[in-house]
């Protein structure tokens, strides 16, 4: 990796959004969620997950792409790694699962997990316990953390297709959205502004490339 890795932001207007099929929660509760880590955990050991960072500009200012589910909690696009599976491949194929289009009649985007770049790994988060908390380090005492979460930057290209899950919306929050306020986007994305900062060659691309749209029906 780079000290002084250069990232080219491309504007928002550049990329076509599309739809696809709901994409349930698989738990319909917290606490459903943390059962079904612990159960995990007792067979396969520490989770594993990977996000990334999806970077656009508008009125050069950077904005990160982020789903929103019920109109109320955010996150990264991204998931959780099967036992075994390398974090880069695994990677490409959650960020396939959430926002690559549906090949069909009305769109012959031929898109897979190879036209992911994955770039730099931004940040480590640490879940001690069997809790929602989760923290950039491990705790001293802290001996088998129960999940650990990479995320990644993202390098998108200059245009891309993406397609969001019925039931999600895909929304560019600006940085200073994001920057202080864990009380809207928790912890983990409104931290994202500090370590977007450790890139120092941001490139802002201004070129508009339009290309034909699709529709799903």
């Amino acid at each position: 990796m780079s000290n002084n890795p250069t990232v080219t932001l491309y504007p928002l207007v550049n990329y076509t959004f599309g739809t696809k099929e709901a994409q349930p929660e698989e738990d319909p509760s917290v606490a459903a969620r943390l059962q079904r880590l612990q159960n995990d955990y007792e067979m396969t050991g520490m989770r594993r997950t990977v996000e990334g960072v999806l970077v656009v500009h508008e009125h050069n200012h950077p904005h990160v792409l982020m789903l929103q589910i019920a109109n109320s909690f955010f996150k990264l696009p991204g998931d959780y790694l099967k036992p075994g599976e390398d974090e880069i491949d695994g990677l490409k194929a959650r960020l396939d699962e959430r926002l690559a289009p549906v090949v069909n009649t009305y769109n012959n985007n031929t898109s897979n997990h190879e036209d992911w770049q994955i770039g730099e790994c931004l940040s480590v988060w640490w879940r001690p316990n069997f809790e929602t908390f989760m923290y950039p380090y491990i705790p001293a005492h802290v001996t088998k953390p129960k999940e650990q979460k990479k995320i990644f930057l993202v390098h998108l290209p200059e245009k891309k297709i993406l397609s969001v899950p019925k039931n999600m919306k895909l929304l560019a929050v600006p940085l200073f959205e994001l920057y202080d306020n864990a009380q809207r986007y928790g912890p983990q994305l409104s931290a994202i502004p500090h370590l977007l900062n450790c890139i120092r060659n941001l490139s802002y691309f201004s070129r508009i490339i339009a290309f034909c749209t699709y529709s799903k029906n």
